[in-house]
């Protein structure tokens, strides 16, 4: 692993994408598009380019093309949450340009700062995070025994290793705040990879492992505290700035159970979350918490799939058929007031149209495909859903809407475009 500084150049941005991220827009990638063909059923050969854009959710004709990228770097766009920093995965034609690149919309300046291929580092996919202002990346890498995690300006500058334990740190995600860097590590079982260092693990004869334990690191002290004993495999998430949400137990991997539990960075305790009567399948997936960690909406996925909403001391809130999706299928999404739930499917499995509730999980809407929605997301301010659904036109392609808070005149903001649309989340306001 080696840092580098090349490949720099100005990159042609509109003059009204930064006016743009006043309010918050959506971000958006569209790949093959195929807009100057007249019937779109017609074959035509692939673009091999994916076009970035930012719209905001009230004028579908406002949006803006951000970036043309290869279609080789496919989703592996990360976007900061003021919707001024981009990071994206080239894979490039050789040693010369492929890697990670760091695009600056202030300064309009693109750079490579890594000649990686991939965030898999030593079977781990751990993508990088940024931190909430824009101004730092979090990315896990690889180093000569390890992983480590690193941060890096995004002008290239200002490169730390912030973890150097000689353990596999990785999964680094910043709380919304800025206060802290979560990261999931196996400092407990191997306190080194490096050989020659104390109780260093052997790789001869010691399986590298597969997960490890949930750790918060104070950025202002550079403490760092442990915050669960549960093993993890699965990225952690923040809740809100104190809360962290993640998951133990993996089915796919052959676990009996999958168990949910929420974190406090503030106290270091983290307690599990079920329903205390035990009525509830002990694979819970698709969980969505509360903004403010109150309740958690899950499918309990047993012989069959059931949404279950249970408050945090583990009574029930309600269960609901309204809905049904097979396992790893469904998407849920709180608004940022906790006022109402979106509950879609995802990978183009979406049976409903658009289902929102009320924090009991009672019906609010109840639309009609088409459109269907899959992967549902509420605006920052909350005033707006947007979501993926099957165009009504007949060519079953997907287009992105939006709709109001409560699901219903719903737009699509794509009209136009004649490509593969994949939805990469709000940013700016």
């Amino acid at each position: 692993m080696s840092f580098v500084f090349d490949n720099w150049q100005r990159v042609e941005i509109s003059e009204n994408a930064l006016t743009l991220l006043n309010a918050p827009v959506i971000a958006f990638l569209n790949d093959n598009n195929r807009d100057g063909v007249g019937d779109a059923r017609t074959p035509q050969a692939a673009t091999n380019i994916q076009q970035l854009y930012y719209v905001p959710p009230t004028n579908s004709a406002g949006r803006v093309a951000i970036l043309d990228l290869p279609s080789s770097t496919e989703n592996q766009v990360y976007i900061s949450e003021n919707g001024a920093a981009i990071a994206y995965l080239r894979q490039g034609t050789g040693s010369n340009d492929g890697g990670l690149y760091i695009v600056d919309l202030n300064s309009r300046i693109s750079g490579r700062i890594l000649p990686i291929r991939t965030f898999t580092q030593r079977g781990f996919f751990s993508p990088p995070s940024w931190s909430p202002d824009g101004s730092r990346l979090a990315i896990a890498l690889a180093t000569g025994y390890d992983i480590d995690i690193f941060t890096i300006g995004r002008d290239g500058g200002n490169l730390q290793n912030v973890t150097r334990s000689g353990s596999f740190d990785f999964f680094p995600a910043w709380s919304p705040d800025g206060q802290y860097l979560l990261f999931i590590s196996d400092r407990l079982t191997c306190p080194s990879w490096i050989p020659g260092e104390l109780n260093a693990c052997d790789p001869a004869t010691d399986a590298p492992p597969n997960g490890g334990n949930l750790f918060a690191l104070q950025i202002s002290t550079g403490t760092t505290v442990q915050l669960s004993d549960q093993w993890i495999t699965e990225p952690p998430r923040w809740v809100n700035n104190t809360q962290i949400a993640f998951s133990s137990g993996d089915p796919t991997l052959g676990d009996p159970e999958r168990t949910l539990w929420l974190a406090d960075v503030r106290t270091g305790t983290a307690q599990q979350v079920r329903l205390n009567d035990g009525s509830d399948s002990p694979i819970r997936l698709s969980e969505a918490w509360a903004p403010d960690g109150s309740a958690v909406i899950y499918q309990s996925a047993g012989t069959t799939t059931e949404v279950i909403a249970v408050r945090r001391d583990g009574s029930l809130i309600n269960r609901s058929t309204e809905v049904s999706f097979p396992r790893f299928g469904m998407s849920t999404v709180w608004s940022p007031d906790g006022t109402r739930i979106a509950i879609g499917g995802v990978n183009g499995q979406c049976p409903y149209g658009t289902r929102v509730f009320d924090p009991n999980l009672n019906i609010i809407t109840r639309g009609t495909p088409p459109p269907s929605m899959c992967n549902p997301l509420y605006s920052p301010d909350g005033l707006w859903l947007a979501y993926l659904g099957v165009r009504t036109g007949g060519d079953g392609r997907t287009d992105l809407y939006v709709a109001n808070v409560n699901g219903t005149g719903s737009v699509a903001m794509t009209g136009g475009l004649r490509g593969a649309i994949t939805i990469l989340g709000w940013v700016g306001g």
